[in-house]
């Protein structure tokens, strides 16, 4: 059985189909070979690549449709690499074989919270194009006086360098001082677009939190730098926001309780990371609550590392 070939090259992630569609004509794309042409078809089972590097292909019936949730922490870049050597939210994800992590969307360096991954590279762009307006909530915490002026024209929107933007909804949630927390809600993904929005009306924001997408929402128990693969209703959730048919398998053991199946992967994907986090035991000798001759602080703190480790 054969499929096209931005189809098959989608689902492996490497964009949408119109954009795989202008690789192709751009003649970027091979096949065994050969340079591609619109309207090839494939099996999967060729040798496919894109500006010279192979591409893993499966053909569609051997892929079971998994999605991550994870709780993105700040100071993470989201890409695979990064030249000036950050660590990236694809670091600690449990590693796959045959198929690989597709992030849908991202957050910015200075963003946290909920980003999902999944194995499927056609759920992906179709989660992240605008057209099926799927809406995103961040808790937001702005620095400076903020104004019913303000936010009206928040809700009715704002010019930015590329075109209108606006808040769906907005909703305070509290502050001290200078300091306000509001959620405010969106159905794009555009760079920076919760900052630049604020920014716009010259308030600093100081924290941005990702909190919920669609109906999925940031899991209470999750640590950052955790993730938590979903369940088989919540990956069909999703799939049926955009069209696309129910998956029927899932690698979530429906019959283990939250806590057994969550926290193992969890613990061992945080604990990866900050073993290679410099300066760690620092921060350990900070968290304690009393002062401690120096002696005694040292040794505490090679116990907590120790155990940490």
């Amino acid at each position: 059985m054969t499929e096209k070939l931005q189809k098959v090259l989608a689902r492996a992630g490497k964009g949408s189909r119109r954009e795989i569609e202008t690789l192709i004509s751009q003649g970027r794309v091979s096949v065994n070979g050969d340079v591609a042409h619109l309207g090839d078809r494939v099996t999967g089972k060729e040798q496919i690549r894109v500006d010279g590097h192979m591409v893993e292909t499966q053909p569609e019936g051997e892929i079971i449709c998994r999605v991550l949730a994870y709780h993105k922490p700040e100071g993470e870049v989201s890409t695979r690499k990064d030249p000036e050597g950050r660590p990236t939210v694809f670091d600690r994800l449990p590693k796959l074989q045959g198929s690989r992590w597709v992030a849908v969307g991202r957050l910015d360096v200075n963003t946290s919270g909920l980003l999902l991954f999944t194995t499927d590279g056609e759920l992906a762009n179709r989660l992240m194009h605008p057209r099926h307006e799927i809406d995103r909530e961040y808790a937001v915490r702005v620095f400076g006086e903020v104004n019913e002026a303000m936010l009206q024209r928040l809700r009715k929107g704002v010019m930015l360098e590329d075109g209108m933007a606006k808040f769906d909804t907005i909703k305070y949630n509290g502050g001290e001082g200078m300091n306000h927390w509001f959620h405010v809600t969106l159905k794009e993904g555009r760079n920076r677009e919760v900052r630049r929005l604020w920014e716009s009306q010259e308030m600093q924001v100081s924290r941005l939190i990702r909190v919920r997408y669609g109906k999925i929402e940031l899991p209470r128990n999750l640590p950052r730098g955790g993730w938590a693969e979903m369940p088989l209703d919540q990956v069909n959730y999703l799939r049926n926001e955009v069209g696309l048919t129910n998956e029927e398998q899932s690698k979530v053991d429906v019959h283990a309780t939250e806590r057994y199946k969550q926290v193992a992967q969890i613990r061992k994907a945080v604990r990866k990371h900050n073993s290679r986090v410099k300066g760690e035991g620092a921060g350990a000798g900070a968290a304690a609550k009393k002062p401690a001759p120096a002696r005694a602080r040292s040794t505490g703190q090679r116990q907590k590392r120790k155990t940490r480790l």
